[in-house]
Formats: C-alpha cells, sequence, structure tokens
C-alpha cells in the first residue's frame, strides 16, 4: 500500500506496535494490582506537567513525566499517611493536575495550541524523539519483566506473601509505580490523556476472556492492543477521524466481538488450545 512508503505513516506504525506491547505488560500488572484508576489519575495529573513544561520552555512530556510520577507516589503517600481514602486521593490529585495544566496553558503565549495534541493524542504525529522515549522504556520493560516477571507477580497478588519470602516489596511496588507513571507518559502521543487508561485496561480485559494464566493475559493483550492501535491507525488515516478515538474505540469493539465469540463458545475456546 501507498502509505506505507510515508515515513510519518512508517513512525506511527511502529510506534503502535512498541505501546501495544510496553502497554501489554504495564497495563496487566496494573489490572492485578486494581491500580487502573491509580494510573488514570497519573495520567490525568500529568496535564500540570504539560502545562509547566510549555509555560517556562522545556519538553512538556518531562514535565509530564515529572507530574505523573509525583502523582503515582502522592496517592500512596496520601492513602497511607492520612485519613484519605485512595479514591479520595485520587480524584484530589487528578483535579490538581489537570487545573495546573489549563493555568499553565493560560499562561502561556499563544495558549499553547498544540494542548489537544497531548489531550486526544496524535499518532500520526508522533515526533521522533516522543519514538525514541517509547523505544527505549518498551525496551527496558520488556528486559526487566523477562529477567524479574516472576516476582513482580507474586508481589502483584500477594504482597503479604512476597514479605514472608523475604521480597523486596517496597521496593518493587514503587518500580512499578515509576514505570506505570512513565508508560503513561509516552503513552500520551498516541491517545492522549484523556483516553490512555483505556489503552491499559481494555485489551486486559478482552485477553482475559481466553486466557487464565498472567504470561497468557500479557501476550494476549499485546496481540489485541496490536490489533486495535493498526487497525484505528489505518482507520483515522483513511476516514479522516481522530487517531487516539479511532484506536480506542476499535479496541472496545474488538472487546465487544470477543465477548460475543465467548459467549457463542464457552469454554470450548481456550489460549494455546481448543478442547
Amino acid at each position: 500500500m501507498v502509505i506505507f512508503l510515508f515515513p510519518f505513516f512508517r513512525d506511527a506504525l511502529l510506534g503502535s506496535l512498541l505501546v501495544s506491547v510496553l502497554c501489554a505488560v504495564i497495563g496487566t500488572f496494573m489490572v492485578t494490582r486494581r491500580a487502573v484508576i491509580a494510573g488514570g489519575g497519573m495520567a490525568h495529573a500529568s496535564l500540570g506537567g504539560v502545562g509547566l513544561g510549555a509555560w517556562l520552555g522545556f519538553s512538556p512530556l518531562w514535565g509530564a513525566a515529572l507530574f505523573a510520577v509525583a502523582s503515582g507516589f502522592g496517592i500512596k503517600w496520601l492513602e497511607r499517611h492520612s485519613r484519605v481514602r485512595e479514591d479520595s486521593a485520587i480524584a484530589m490529585l487528578w483535579t490538581f493536575g489537570m487545573a495546573l495544566g489549563i493555568l499553565f496553558a493560560w499562561l502561556t503565549p499563544g495558549f499553547m495550541t498544540d494542548l489537544p495534541t497531548y489531550l486526544f493524542g496524535n499518532i500520526l504525529g508522533i515526533s521522533s524523539g516522543g519514538l525514541l522515549a517509547l523505544t527505549v522504556l518498551t525496551i527496558v520493560v520488556l528486559i526487566a519483566y523477562l529477567l524479574h516477571g516472576r516476582i513482580w507477580i507474586t508481589v502483584s497478588c500477594d504482597p503479604d506473601f512476597a514479605r514472608t519470602q523475604g521480597l523486596p516489596v517496597t521496593f518493587i511496588e514503587n518500580l512499578l509505580t515509576v514505570l506505570t507513571a512513565l508508560t503513561v507518559v509516552v503513552s500520551l502521543q498516541v491517545v492522549g490523556i484523556i483516553m490512555v487508561i483505556s489503552l491499559l485496561s481494555v485489551p486486559q480485559a478482552t485477553a482475559a476472556l481466553f486466557a487464565s494464566t498472567f504470561r497468557g493475559i500479557v501476550r494476549l493483550s499485546a496481540l489485541f492492543s496490536m490489533v486495535a492501535c493498526i487497525s484505528g491507525l489505518l482507520l483515522s488515516y483513511f476516514a479522516d477521524l481522530p487517531g487516539g478515538a479511532s484506536i480506542i474505540l476499535c479496541g472496545i469493539a474488538l472487546y465487544l466481538l470477543c465477548r460475543a465469540i465467548k459467549s457463542l463458545f464457552g469454554s470450548y475456546i481456550m489460549y494455546g488450545r481448543i478442547i
């Protein structure tokens, strides 16, 4: 196809594949730790860093990373050291970050004309710097997962048992918080702040229909996410629709299709075997 001759489309395709693998790994840990809403809080709070970066003249993605990591630890601190419930802490930091982002964007000369890109994503316009950051983080997460995946899974599923085994639970939980925040930030260019939480949860929900093991869900999540991202990318290009919204709608449509298939065939279809 002619579109594959365009460098911007090849970059968008590579970005889609990378973000699919990255979100498959981190998203599955988020679902296991019941931290999906916390991930959404980090994403929305990162708008404060985007606005701060634009106002002060440095990369908005660096600002977003700073705010996302800070909000992730802020949620944990408020939950553990105050009488604030987790959902209230998430809502507090979620709205605080967005309010700061809007304020900084307002103070930026020209009112930060590229703000919609961070809110809604623009996969077809992914920058070389963003693609490099996405590549590096994906490689780091994959290597860490392959080397220490069993330990991470144990800590995520049963932290109390992990402590009895002498595992560094606090360190691993903090590491996963940082990796989640960074994953949210590098995914902003694909689907945007508003919808990034879907990329970290919908493929996992789809995969869970057919897989019962953690690693099986990770693998199928990557596959379903790739299908959704590539389908959304093509739909965005040919129908002239927003890329982020197209990807998410394709992902949800895929979930509904798989749900229907599961309801028709029940337990006859399982990952890795057909009974």
